[in-house]
């Protein structure tokens, strides 16, 4: 075919290059920042192993009743949600959701974000934070559609346990573990003049599109949709190399310890929690995800001040009270990484309306998930999410209790309060409409 072993060599090497940036939209023009008193951002966050709903469920008052939104509750001591008790009026609370049709580790991870969506389902099998992404592309000239931060999820690679982003069906988007990693992306090469480390990328683009698109004449038409489909990744990524337009000063990089060495984990959720508000505050993108670890994770969390594994933990039965009790710490300790993250966004203007008293968090609705409802039971029911942030697009303080009611409801629910018009999420099969109470 006349292609250079050299060019065929750079061609694969940018190939490798595009695959962190494939779920941009390309070819999109970029449209002003939408002024609004709801969200205009997504944040999603996720711990693993399910939980213990007795522990993690509020507390009703006096006048709170069996269903429905409610206002009179408190995180009870020693709860789960403990930590999070002076933040209570800024949270919602969701009780009682199932996963339509999933069960076990594999197949909560698998439809916690999507609800087990196929190609004609009309979010076609993405999940949520892929779904905003695009409803969002181009708002405000994000450089990323989204951003996929993860903290140890990738050490058994790249599977439906590990794996909470999906861009189609079977078809995952990986989480970035290291956050220098994750800085280089955002704000160009350590040590390096980010002008001329964009120019030196931008050449290499250059060299692989002119000897592609040299290719096209010679091609079949099913050869030519899929060159096409190559130079739009490279289009993508060409978008991240372009000057970062605001006020942002590039800040000092992260600084953790390796990647995979079970003490880091602290530090690098913490680094890339700064690096998500960052991130969203500086105007790279309007959709981020924080994976911490993933379901049967195994993380040993001596920080809590326990020494079993975490997913051994999320095992031990009611009869076993210590151990019950260190997986009720490694979860409070989930709660305050939580907090932490509402934390560095409220720190942060609203950058649409910085002459506003809005701030990040207003801007962002910030959704904290996970896989499982009761771990000991493997099950997919009374799984828990807290929801913040939202600005006027959510009525906080209130815990919605809703039992027997399936997920696809807060997917809908939330897809609506980002601006989306969707009535249904993932399988049609779990029915529609959006969960009540939250707006």
């Amino acid at each position: 075919m006349g292609i250079s072993r050299r060019a065929f060599v750079t061609s694969v090497g940018l190939g490798l290059l595009a695959a962190p940036f494939v779920n941009l939209l390309s070819g999109r023009r970029a449209r002003g920042a939408p002024i609004t008193d709801g969200p205009t951002r997504l944040l999603v966050f996720f711990c693993p192993n399910g939980t213990v709903p007795h522990r993690w469920r509020p507390t009703a008052g006096p006048s709170a009743t069996a269903t429905g939104p409610q206002t009179d509750y408190s995180f009870g001591p020693g709860s789960v949600l403990e930590p999070l008790a002076a933040k209570r009026g800024e949270l919602v609370v969701v009780d009682g959701l199932y996963f339509h049709g999933a069960d076990n580790h594999e197949g909560g991870m698998a439809a916690m974000l999507t609800n087990r969506g196929s190609l004609d389902s009309p979010t076609g099998g993405r999940s949520l934070d892929q779904v905003v992404a695009q409803h969002l592309a181009g708002v405000g000239g994000a450089r990323f559609g989204s951003l996929e931060l993860g903290v140890q999820t990738s050490a058994w690679g790249g599977g439906v346990q590990t794996r909470m982003s999906y861009s189609a069906p079977g078809t995952f988007v990986t989480p970035d573990d290291d956050p220098r990693h994750v800085f280089e992306r955002l704000f160009g090469a350590v040590g390096e003049d980010p002008d001329k480390s964009r120019r030196r990328r931008q050449s290499v683009i250059d060299l692989v599109r002119g000897e592609v698109v040299g290719l096209q004449g010679r091609l079949g038409v099913g050869e030519r949709q899929k060159l096409q489909a190559h130079l739009d990744a490279l289009r993508a990524v060409e978008i991240t190399l372009q000057p970062q337009a605001g006020t942002c000063e590039r800040p000092a990089p992260p600084t953790t310890g390796s990647a995979y060495d079970n003490s880091s984990f602290p530090a690098i959720l913490a680094a890339q929690t700064e690096l998500a508000a960052l991130a969203l505050g500086c105007g790279h993108t309007r959709v981020v995800s924080i994976q911490c670890a993933h379901t049967v994770a195994p993380t040993v969390m001596s920080w809590a001040g326990v020494g079993d594994g975490h997913h051994s933990l999320s095992h031990a039965d009611d009869g076993n009270t210590a151990l019950v009790d260190d997986f009720i710490k490694t979860e409070r300790w989930y709660a305050e990484r939580f907090g932490d993250v509402l934390d560095a966004l409220a720190a942060r203007p609203d950058p649409d309306q910085p002459d506003s008293d809005r701030t990040l968090l207003d801007a962002t609705l910030v959704v904290w998930t996970k896989e499982l409802g009761d771990s000991r039971l493997h099950v997919c029911k009374d799984v828990p999410f807290v929801l913040a942030g939202g600005g006027a697009g959510l009525r906080r303080g209130r815990w919605i209790r809703t039992p027997e009611t399936p997920h696809a409801q807060l997917l809908v629910a939330i897809a609506q309060t980002m601006g989306m018009s969707l009535e249904t999420f993932g399988d049609p099969a779990a029915g529609s409409g959006a969960l009540g109470g939250l707006v």
